[in-house]
């Protein structure tokens, strides 16, 4: 990664701009032009230095519901489970942990009927039950990595 890459990674972590021309705008915040913007970005996803580039939303400001979930899944099934848990495009997140309960997912959905509904399929469509945690007090942190 340059200067110009890391310029990039601290602008758009939370700043990415929402207009008609985003790459436009990072290209004159850095000094290059859109398609070079463009195609850092991209080079930076396909890196794995990106993971994922999208919007974030307030899923209860919105009106709908969010819980994390957690499943106790033997270690030679776990990647077929995640990828059962990573079907739903409410699903958010879906990581393995060292520990007893080793899937670990968040989901959101319209409302609680539905995600009720929803990790009940999941539990049919794997065979392990669904550890549903639901958010009692709300602990927001921002992270945001600065790169010089």
């Amino acid at each position: 990664m340059d200067n110009t890459d890391k310029q990039i990674l601290n602008m758009i972590q939370t700043g990415f701009p929402v207009v008609a021309e985003p790459y436009v705008a990072i290209g004159r915040s850095v000094g290059i032009s859109e398609e070079e913007a463009y195609q850092r970005v991209m080079e930076l996803m396909e890196s794995g230095i990106i993971r994922r580039l999208g919007a974030s939303f307030d899923s209860r400001g919105l009106g709908w519901t969010s819980t994390l979930c957690t499943m106790c899944i033997p270690p030679e099934k776990i990647e077929k489970c995640a990828s059962v848990v990573s079907e739903h495009p409410g699903v958010t997140h879906n990581y393995e942990r060292d520990h007893k309960f080793n899937l670990w997912f968040t989901y959101i959905a319209p409302d609680k009927d539905t995600v009720s509904k929803t990790l009940k399929e999941i539990e049919s469509k794997t065979g392990y039950k669904v550890y549903n945690l639901p958010m009692i007090k709300k602990f927001k942190i921002k992270v945001d990595f600065q790169f010089d």
